[in-house]
């Protein structure tokens, strides 16, 4: 069963035409790798299947997608706990965030989300004190904290080295096999991308296809 799915999908930004007729699905425990060349409208693609971006065509989700940012987009003062929890803030209400008054029962929630990515007992140290891989490791972990059962992420891996792009990915592909998450992330590497996901599917000019 496909927890997300487009239909016809187009969008434009700025008068130019970025997406033409895009359609694809990802189920329940599936890992799809969306590649491409830069320019070629993933970014837009993603964007637009969170709702962030106004597109034509036919949408279906269960829920709200979770977004995982290219360059993490993370509070580089405050702590990797708190960047979680910013992930809550659907449930809690921004007065929350803004004051920290964060309930018991999401700071557990938090602490759990970052043992899920492998940063457990890091949750005090501060954004700007962890390493590139750690750091998005925390953008996954606020993603998770959504409690979303889609995850999109849009080239977590284009400012890692090798060794860390394959820890980060391994990571998704597991959260996509042990919790049934259906995942779909956008990479620039296509020998990554074969190694780690399900199915890939190529994004040129806009038009969608599958390799």
């Amino acid at each position: 069963m496909l927890a997300i799915s487009v239909q016809g999908l187009g969008a434009s930004l700025g008068g130019r035409v970025v997406l033409r007729d895009v359609s694809l699905g990802v189920a329940a425990g599936e890992m799809v790798a969306l590649i491409g060349p830069s320019g070629a409208g993933k970014t837009t693609l993603l964007r637009a299947m969170a709702g962030l971006l106004p597109s034509s065509g036919k949408r279906e989700s269960q829920g709200q997608p979770a977004l995982v940012f290219q360059q993490h987009a993370l509070a580089s003062r405050l702590t990797a706990r708190d960047n979680v929890l910013v992930g809550g803030l659907g449930r809690m209400g921004f007065w929350r965030a803004a004051l920290r008054l964060w309930p018991r029962a999401e700071m557990a929630l938090a602490e759990a989300s970052l043992a899920r990515v492998g940063l457990a007992g890091l949750g005090g140290r501060r954004a700007d004190r962890l390493s590139g891989g750690q750091r998005q490791r925390v953008a996954i972990a606020r993603a998770l904290h959504q409690q979303s059962r889609i995850l999109l992420a849009d080239e977590p891996v284009a400012s890692l080295d090798p060794a860390l792009a394959e820890d980060v990915l391994s990571l998704l592909q597991d959260l996509a096999r042990r919790d049934r998450l259906a995942v779909l992330v956008s990479l620039h590497q296509h020998d990554l991308a074969a190694r780690f996901a399900d199915r890939l599917l190529c994004l040129e000019d806009g038009c969608l296809r599958q390799l």
